[in-house]
């Protein structure tokens, strides 16, 4: 009987080894590249708003499709900057920042899709800044596999997250 016991013991530990060890090297490596592609998507999407000027609804759309493509959920953070043309005016807002001489005031996410359902474009001129940062709201797989079989808790643990700002470049076209 003592031999049958460890046999049984030493057979679920060779399946752990076999099965479940590289079953989580795999998934852990498909968040590595997951986290690599998001992080492109973010580039190019900060970029592309940089070099245009423009933020339209069908590039925001576009946007949330290839980070959904990626197989998990996220949370999208943006924030706009704007260069006030007339610092010497009293700002409509009390949200602002004052960098040199230059006065900013701040448009957040809620505020800039509003604007994006309203307007479907938000044009930028040459100054403004733009910060986009994405977090996936998803346990990935190899954070289910870790959390079933270690009992390894993911509490608030964000695996896959990337954001991107800078200036904008060149002034947004004024055309509808």
């Amino acid at each position: 009987m003592q031999s049958s016991t460890s046999t049984i013991i030493a057979l679920f530990a060779a399946a752990i080894l076999v099965f479940v060890v590289p079953l989580v090297t795999l998934t852990e490596r498909n968040d590595n590249v997951v986290q690599e592609n998001v992080k492109l998507i973010v580039e190019e999407f900060v970029t592309d708003i940089k070099n245009t000027g423009e933020l339209t609804e069908a590039k925001f759309q576009d946007f949330q499709n290839r980070l959904s493509s990626t197989g998990n959920e996220y949370n999208i953070e943006m924030e706009i900057q704007y260069l006030d043309e007339n610092p010497g005016k009293k700002l409509e807002q009390s949200n602002y920042t004052k960098i040199g001489e230059n006065v900013y005031y701040s448009e957040y996410t809620s505020q800039i899709l509003n604007k994006l359902n309203s307007t479907k474009k938000i044009t930028l001129k040459e100054g403004d800044f733009i910060y986009v940062g994405v977090t996936n709201q998803n346990n990935t797989t190899a954070q289910t596999l870790k959390s079933s079989f270690l009992s390894f808790s993911n509490d608030g643990e964000y695996v896959i997250s990337a954001d991107s700002s800078g200036m904008v470049n060149v002034n947004g076209s004024k055309n509808d």
